[in-house]
């Protein structure tokens, strides 16, 4: 897809399954389940939608999905359902390997959007997949993965960054930085205090990337808004102030985790904002 100067690809990396009742937080599961059927564990289908944008110069991957390290265990447990790996997928999309990315962007820290940051290696050490590039994320969203609270240390995987420590490949980044020209890295507090989201701007269009802000299609609607949030009120805050804007505006709008269409637009509806599919932007 051409946006502007650039050509963006999205590019999936697996389906997976979280509980959908912490997925959708204090929206009853009568509600819920009729947009995402879950699974007799209770579960929903969910995915990582992994961006990569060629900009001429930079050739960047905004997030690296859940990632290959999972024993068997975890992998029943989050029912990753992997049917080739990230590298295979962006070649297959992109036609770049890993050792073409010059720029990898983690909006938070998180194992389903760092975990493909690092490999197992030939000789069992954990290393950079991405050999040549520089990663990079917010100084907040180091401190606080390394030191994480009672409500989501869970989600934090130290071998999923420190190894880009230890190469040198790692860069700490300030709340709102700009990337490349046109993309720049944004701080929204609510799922965290410290996640970013991203925005690219060419021709008087926008792309923006809503992370876990509003992870899939069914989380538009204002209250619909994640048990895993540490701080939901400021969520809904945020909420209420981007997504008018993106449907006044005509964004295209990235939902990481949506399974079936991550790439929408938003529209208004009887006072209620909807997504409706698009192609391209």
């Amino acid at each position: 897809m051409q946006f502007g100067a650039h050509r963006v690809e999205i590019v999936p990396d697996t389906e997976f399954r979280l509980d959908g009742g912490a997925m959708f937080g204090v929206v009853p599961r009568t509600l819920w389940s009729r947009v995402c059927p879950p699974d007799e564990a209770n579960r929903i289908r969910m995915n990582m939608n992994c961006v990569f944008i060629e900009t001429g110069a930079e050739r960047i991957l905004i997030e690296t999905g859940i990632g290959e390290k999972w024993s068997a265990k975890h992998t029943e447990m989050y029912g990753i359902a992997r049917q080739r790996p990230l590298a295979e997928s962006l070649r297959a999309i992109a036609g770049v390997g890993p050792e073409d990315v010059t720029i990898v962007i983690n909006t938070h820290l998180h194992f389903d959007h760092a975990g493909g940051n690092t490999t197992i290696n030939g000789e069992g050490q954990t290393v950079p997949a991405f050999p040549n590039a520089r990663y990079f994320v917010s100084k907040d969203e180091l401190e606080h993965a390394e030191a994480p609270g009672e409500r989501d240390r869970a989600s934090y995987f130290p071998d999923n960054w420190r190894p880009l420590l230890e190469n040198g490949q790692l860069e700490l980044k300030e709340a709102a930085y700009e990337v490349a020209p046109g993309l720049r890295m944004e701080t929204y507090p609510g799922h965290n205090r410290s996640m970013q989201c991203w925005r690219l701007d060419a021709n008087g269009k926008t792309l923006f990337g809503f992370a876990d802000l509003v992870p899939m299609r069914a989380h538009v609607p204002f209250a619909w808004i994640m048990g895993y949030d540490l701080y939901p009120v400021e969520t809904l805050e945020v909420k209420k102030k981007l997504l008018p804007q993106a449907a006044r505006e005509g964004w295209g709008c990235l939902f990481y985790h949506d399974p079936d269409e991550p790439l929408c637009r938003l529209i208004e509806d009887e006072g209620k904002l909807r997504p409706v599919s698009i192609e391209r932007i």
